[in-house]
């Protein structure tokens, strides 16, 4: 006769609870509550008739069984992830999604996707543009890129791009009377245009940051103007509106076209960078190889400061 199994629900919350060596970080991880891991893992060892976990305070430790048990549930959950994977990159069109904030899709990715389309039109992109952080194998992403200093960078990552720091602006307002942009201190005379709600949502991008990296004494503009998107103040920047800090490779496109200028020389390299990091399921994927081949290509030739 065949065995019954215990369902595959029980098998997952005890997998994530003795990787995690915690039911919260497992409830975390699952998206349920810690009573329901705990609730999953009491039925899996009334339907096995062995304990899998010593329980003490604050701490949970597997059994033998317990470790029997978490060595196969591993592995059998990766085959079927693998396998399920596999099956969907089989089915379709070839399509690449990339997670990356709103700032660098709008600004630095997009406007480069169509050399990429040219010469690969049979590869589908999917741009999914958001500021949070997504688990590439439980979204079926493919790639993402993230902003971040390089201490905290994702295991496995590659550095794509660094971050050059300066002021930029429209170039109508090199021309306003009385409002001359000869050195930094004439700032004081213009409107700065702040990303986030404060300076620790953006530090390399702050004013206080610049100030404080080109040692300036911080000055008194005659406005502010924040914003939560940095796609949004740069459109402000274009448009007249004030000065902001811009990130090199994301508005090098508007200065080579003139829609801005940079009117100082002074520059601060931020320890910041943009790092690919690429999702285990879909790293020998041929379309997913190309795209992130073009990825490096591009942004070898608009690194303002490699490593």
């Amino acid at each position: 006769m065949r065995r019954e199994l215990p369902s595959l629900d029980l098998i997952r919350g005890f997998e994530a609870a003795a990787r995690r060596q915690s039911f919260t970080l497992a409830a975390e991880e699952l998206f349920v509550t810690q009573s329901a891991v705990s609730r999953q893992v009491k039925s899996l060892e009334e339907h096995l008739g062995v304990p899998l976990f010593e329980r003490h305070h604050r701490a949970i430790r597997l059994t033998s069984a317990g470790q029997t048990l978490y060595r196969a549930s591993a592995e059998a959950l990766r085959l079927l992830t693998d396998a399920a994977e596999g099956l969907r990159g089989s089915a379709g069109a070839k399509s690449v999604t990339v997670s990356c904030s709103v700032g660098f899709a709008s600004l630095w990715l997009v406007p480069r996707l169509m050399d990429f389309r040219d010469a690969h039109p049979d590869v589908d992109i999917r741009i999914d543009a958001n500021n949070r952080i997504l688990d590439l194998e439980r979204e079926h992403i493919e790639l993402a890129v993230r902003y971040c200093p390089p201490l905290v960078a994702p295991p496995g990552s590659a550095r794509l791009l660094g971050e050059e720091v300066f002021p930029v602006c429209a170039p109508t307002l090199l021309d306003k009377p009385g409002k001359a942009l000869a050195t930094p201190e004439d700032l004081s005379h213009h409107v700065l245009l702040h990303y986030g709600s404060d300076d620790s949502q953006f530090p390399s991008g702050s004013w206080t940051v610049w100030f404080e990296a080109m040692q300036l004494r911080r000055l008194r503009p005659a406005g502010s103007l924040r914003f939560s998107h940095y796609d949004q103040l740069i459109q402000a920047a274009v448009d007249g509106q004030g000065i902001a800090l811009g990130i090199g490779p994301l508005v090098r496109r508007y200065l080579q076209q003139g829609r801005l200028v940079a009117p100082f020389e002074q520059r601060f390299a931020s320890p910041r960078a943009y790092y690919l990091v690429v999702s285990r399921l879909a790293e020998g994927r041929r379309e997913v190889k190309d795209f992130v081949a073009w990825l490096q290509s591009a942004a070898s030739q608009d690194d303002p400061t490699p490593p």
